[in-house]
C-alpha cells in the first residue's frame, strides 16, 4: 500500500462507501496496488479519513465487481486481473452507451448538440489532466442520459461506476488523448448530421481503444509483473 495516497476528485454526491470503492479502484488502476497484494484496511481508512466500515462495505463492492478477493480472516487482496478483464468492461460500456448515441442521432436535440460541441471543445483546449477527466466524463454523462432510458442509465451509472475516475490524470500518453478529442468530434458530428449506425459505431469504437489504452497504462507501470 502507498503511504500518501492520492485524493478522490468529487463526481457527484457519494456516499463514504462509494467514495472508498472508487478511491481503492483508483490505486488498482494507477498501479499503486497490484494483483495479489493486500489491502490494508486501517491505512485506507485512515487516507481517508473514514471508520473502517465503509471501507470494509467499499471491498464487498469491489469483490462482486472482481476487482478484489476477500478471505475470511486473511484480509483483501487485489484480484488477479487479466488484460481481457479490462478491455471487455470498457468495451460493454462503449455498446451499450452507443444505443444512447444512436437514439439521440434519430432525433437530434439542438441543446444537446451543442452541450457535447462546447464540452469537447473544452476538453481540447485545456492543458489541465484533471479538467480532462470532468470535461470527459461530462461528455459521456450528456450522451446516456439524453439518450437512455431509465433502465439504460441505470446499466451504464453501474459499468461507470467500475471505471478509474482520473484516467487523464494517470495517462500520460499525449497521442492517446489527441486520439480521444478526435473521436469526441466524430460521434458529435455523427449525432449532429442525425447518422445514428454511425454515432454508435463511433461510441463503440472510442472505448475499445479507451480499454486498449487502459491495458497499455497499467503495464507500463508494471501492474502485472510479479514481486
Amino acid at each position: 500500500m502507498p503511504d500518501d495516497p492520492r485524493p478522490v476528485p468529487p463526481r457527484g454526491r457519494v456516499t463514504l462507501k462509494q467514495e472508498a470503492a472508487r478511491y481503492i479502484r483508483d490505486l488498482i488502476f494507477s498501479g499503486q496496488v497490484h494483483p495479489g497484494e493486500r489491502l490494508d484496511q486501517d491505512k485506507l481508512a485512515e487516507a481517508l479519513g473514514v471508520s473502517r466500515l465503509p471501507i470494509r462495505e467499499a471491498l464487498i463492492t469491489l469483490e462482486a465487481e472482481g476487482m478484489v478477493h476477500n478471505i475470511a480472516r486473511r484480509g483483501s487482496f487485489v484480484a488477479e486481473l487479466e488484460a481481457k478483464d479490462i478491455i471487455d468492461h470498457f468495451t460493454m460500456y462503449g455498446l451499450i452507451s452507443g444505443v444512447a448515441a444512436a437514439r439521440i442521432a434519430t432525433n437530434p436535440d439542438a441543446g444537446v448538440v451543442e452541450e457535447l460541441t462546447k464540452t469537447a471543445a473544452a476538453m481540447r483546449d485545456s492543458t489541465d489532466p484533471h479538467e480532462h477527466d470532468s470535461l470527459n466524463y461530462r461528455f459521456h454523462q450528456l450522451i446516456n442520459r439524453a439518450g437512455g432510458s431509465r433502465r439504460l442509465i441505470s446499466v451504464l451509472r453501474m459499468l461507470s461506476d467500475n471505471m478509474p475516475s482520473q484516467f487523464f490524470t494517470t495517462n500520460n500518453e499525449w497521442e492517446f488523448r489527441e486520439q480521444a478529442f478526435k473521436e469526441h468530434d466524430q460521434i458529435v458530428e455523427a449525432i449532429r448530421s442525425g447518422d445514428s449506425r454511425t454515432a454508435a459505431e463511433a461510441v463503440a469504437e472510442h472505448f475499445k481503444h479507451t480499454g486498449e489504452q487502459a491495458v497499455r497504462m497499467l503495464d507500463s507501470v508494471g501492474f502485472w509483473k510479479k514481486s
